[in-house]
């Protein structure tokens, strides 16, 4: 609800002044007079996946040219006079899989570093089964694995730079109308999602991050740090675990080797700065800081609230020597808000202020990555420590008397982390075994003011609570018949000393298994099964109700359980294209079961604030199936694009021991991703989203009436007697975007405008109820009831077009 307001309503309430637009358009045509600079320098090694080693006189050439050269016996290669933009390179060698590079961007203003790591293969019989083709297909995870390349996610329509709005164009993924960065992913709940960088696990990658869920209004991490991103909605590799619907595996590049660079980005609510370089010849760092600028803009615009956010990134890598290699990456935000009270005068604005609590956090995540390789293997440590400090508090009308305080949470959550993974390439085995620990720690400060049993209720309590957990994990996988078959087994378990019956790892034993079958040139079947373990959040685990008993270990908490069952069929008509179509099937058990609102939590976590923090059962269960539908390709011509189709049931039961739709039933979802690359570095993209109506829950008008129930909260209460019996209309909107990049000889320039909603759509939700108000604001009592206000319904409508102008400069 937060930036909705903000993002569907800055150009409702306000003309936005085009002119900007305009000189930008002119300085897209003027720009070409300035003289451009030489020709691309790429340069790079060719390394052996399992131990590091160089391999001489591997063939690389350019992807869809015919330009290349050979690595030298130390595996080293260079490329000259190379044409600026995104570029792959596609590289073969004997006895290993030829390979076909994530895509990277060559400039003029400075030299591009890779590095091209094969793997050993088998001996190949047949020679057209081991085509080279953009679209990587895991052995561990043959079904439900998509990548995305930097170029994609850099330029995507709409996405403004931010990989969690960027993904929700792939199949199975759903998105909500109110502009949030939730992940909903082949109808789980919000909080069932994992996220990795470079193998360090953080809880957090949105600013203003709904704790206990995945959410938040806008990303944290910058894309300038991004190689590529592997994202699982299924068949979920062993070592990565603690997920019941998502993996996002997000792949960092290291710093430059050949000096300092930097790059400044002017974007729709933010600035940053980069910078990336050596710091000697062993060692290259990334650092980037971001400050956005909100505040000022929704300042003049007369909207009730000012957020703030910063973040930090950074990564250094230290190749120690050939066999030994250091990574430290660092991930932080500071979020700060504060309420806009003089923007008081219309419905809307009244009624955002008379809800939305003041709310603060920071976060960060630490970690060093170690690799040690030998002979037929390398070894990965992991060490990381997270935090998130939250803090939300709200007063009746604002007025900051303590007597008046209706809600003050505080909480921290802490989190150290070791992980151990050894990764072995033999025989035509991939084996990975590991194990790891966590020690955790989390406090909370709770006063809320409710309103249950017809009665006010007066939740306070303080909670502290330190937490051991320990995990095993193994794979094995291994191709068939040059290739026609393969077969992965993985088998997992976690425990911790929550409970007993938490500590017991024989409890949550996760197998899973995946295949593949080669049935006929270019078509394979895909299959996969396995079950899947998560912990509930910690704001559910630590929750205590007033006489500070853990209620939800008395309740017996459990790990929340499913288990999926994948099956497809993918086709290659070209090396450069993909269809895919995949039928999916999740059986969850064990699932949080709201005792206050006697619903499953699933459908809950994507309010901002916390979430879980209540009384619940492990007694729900759920089921989430559908069919999904992928059509990609990436042309040599520079035309790319993604079509995905999904159809899918999302249904968990209520206190009657009936399946109902969840918050994230849509049904149907179409995605339309589509980009150009023209002459002298003009690009085009184009996106089109279409979201099924989601089921949504009536208000309680009774309940919601009542002074001391409105009073206690602030807000209207739902009707969970009705729990998701409406559907709101289905929505669809369509985002443009016009790039230009300019090589020049020292530096880069890349202008872009970017306009969401092109056409202007209006998306009809649930109507807000708020109190009715007499000529001086004040509150109106019911004549016929002096217990009760008079409510009145403000229209929900969303929907604008969205304008934004972005400026990018790499020197």
């Amino acid at each position: 609800m937060l930036f909705e307001n903000v993002l569907n309503n800055i150009i409702f309430r306000r003309k936005l002044d085009m002119k900007p637009i305009y000189i930008t358009a002119i300085l897209l045509l003027l720009f070409p007079m300035l003289s451009l600079g030489q020709k691309g320098i790429i340069k790079g090694r060719v390394i052996d996946e399992k131990n590091n080693v160089p391999l001489p006189f591997t063939n690389i050439i350019i992807y869809g040219t015919t330009i290349g050269t050979t690595s030298d016996v130390d595996g080293f290669f260079t490329f000259t006079g190379i044409n600026p933009g995104y570029i792959k390179l596609e590289a073969s060698s004997i006895g290993y899989e030829k390979k076909i590079t994530e895509s990277f961007l060559v400039t003029n203003a400075k030299i591009t570093n890779i590095d091209i790591i094969l793997r050993e293969d088998q001996i190949h019989l047949n020679e057209v089964l081991i085509k080279t083709t953009p679209f990587e297909k895991k052995i561990e995870s043959p079904v439900s694995m998509r990548r995305l390349e930097i170029s994609e996610i850099e330029k995507s329509p709409g996405g403004n730079r931010d990989i969690s709005k960027v993904i929700q164009v792939l199949p199975g993924v759903a998105s909500s109308v109110s502009y949030r960065n939730d992940i909903i992913v082949r109808g789980g709940g919000s909080f069932e999602n994992r996220f990795y960088l470079d193998e360090v696990e953080i809880p957090n990658i949105n600013h203003f991050a709904t704790q206990g869920s995945s959410g938040g209004p806008v990303g944290i991490i910058n894309t300038d740090f991004i190689r590529d991103v592997d994202f699982y909605s299924g068949s979920f590799p062993a070592n990565k675990g603690n997920s019941l619907s998502s993996i996002l595996d997000i792949k960092l590049i290291d710093g430059n080797k050949e000096k300092m660079q930097y790059k400044a980005t002017l974007g729709a609510s933010d600035l940053a700065i980069t910078a990336n370089g050596p710091v000697s010849k062993k060692t290259s760092i990334i650092f980037s800081a971001r400050r956005s600028y909100l505040q000022f803009l929704f300042s003049a615009l007369g909207l009730p609230f000012l957020p703030t956010y910063n973040d930090f990134q950074f990564k250094s890598k230290t190749k120690i020597n050939a066999k030994n290699e250091i990574s430290f990456i660092g991930l932080g935000a500071i979020d700060q808000f504060k309420l806009n009270l003089t923007a008081d005068s219309t419905d809307a604005q009244k009624y955002i202020l008379s809800y939305i609590p003041v709310n603060e956090q920071w976060n960060y995540t630490n970690g060093f990555v170690y690799k040690h390789f030998r002979d037929n293997s390398y070894d990965v440590w992991i060490l990381s420590r997270n935090m998130l400090r939250n803090k939300s508090y709200k007063y009746y009308q604002n007025i900051e008397i303590d007597t008046l305080k209706t809600f003050d949470y505080k909480s921290d959550e802490i989190e150290n982390k070791f992980r151990f993974e050894n990764h072995k390439i033999k025989n035509g085995f991939n084996v990975v075994i590991g194990a790891g620990a966590e020690y955790a720690e989390y406090a909370n400060t709770t006063f809320r003011k409710t309103f249950v049993n017809n009665a006010p209720f007066t939740i306070n309590y303080s909670t502290s609570l330190n937490l051991f957990k320990w995990n095993g994990f193994g794979q094995i996988s291994r191709s068939f018949f040059d290739d026609k078959y393969s077969l992965s087994f993985g088998i997992r378990s976690d425990a911790n000393n929550y409970s007993a019956s938490m500590s017991n790892m024989l409890k949550q034993i996760s197998p899973s298994l995946s295949a593949s079958m080669y049935l006929a040139p270019k078509i394979s079947a895909n299959a996969s099964i396995g079950r899947y373990m998560q912990l509930a959040p910690y704001t559910t685990l630590g929750y205590k109700d007033n006489a500070g008993i853990l209620i939800n270990k008395q309740n017996n908490l459990k790990y929340i359980s499913v288990i999926h069952y994948v099956a497809g069929l993918e086709f290659k008509p070209m090396d450069y294209s993909i269809i895919t179509i995949e039928g999916f099937y999740k059986d969850y058990s064990n699932y949080p079961f709201s005792v206050k609102d006697s619903i499953a939590i699933a459908s809950k976590g994507t309010d901002f604030g916390s979430f879980g923090d209540e009384e619940v059962t492990s007694t729900s269960k759920g089921k989430a199936y559908g069919l999904e539908l992928l059509a990609r390709a990436q042309m040599k011509n520079g035309l790319k694009f993604i079509l995905s189709y999904t159809y899918v049931r999302s249904l968990f039961q209520n206190n009657s021991i009936k399946y109902i739709p969840s918050a994230w039933d849509n049904r149907n979802i179409i995605n339309l991703t589509a980009s150009k690359t023209f002459k002298k570095n003009w690009q085009f993209g184009v996106k089109w989203r279409y979201l099924g109506g989601s089921p949504y829950t009536p208000y309680d008008l009774n309940k919601s009436s009542i002074i001391a129930a409105w009073d206690a909260q602030g807000a209207a209460y739902l009707d969970y007697s009705q729990f998701n019996k409406f559907r709101t209309k289905s929505a669809h909107q369509m985002d443009i975007r016009l790039d230009k990049v300019y090589y020049l000889s020292k530096w880069t320039l890349n202008m872009y405008i970017d306009i969401q909603n092109v056409y202007n759509y209006k998306v009809k939700n649930a109507d807000y109820i708020t109190r009715a108000t007499d000529a001086n604001g004040q509150a109106m009592i019911d004549p016929n009831d002096p217990n009760r206000y008079l409510l009145k319904t403000i229209p929900n409508v969303n929907g604008t077009i969205l304008p934004t102008l972005g400026i990018i400069i790499e020197f």
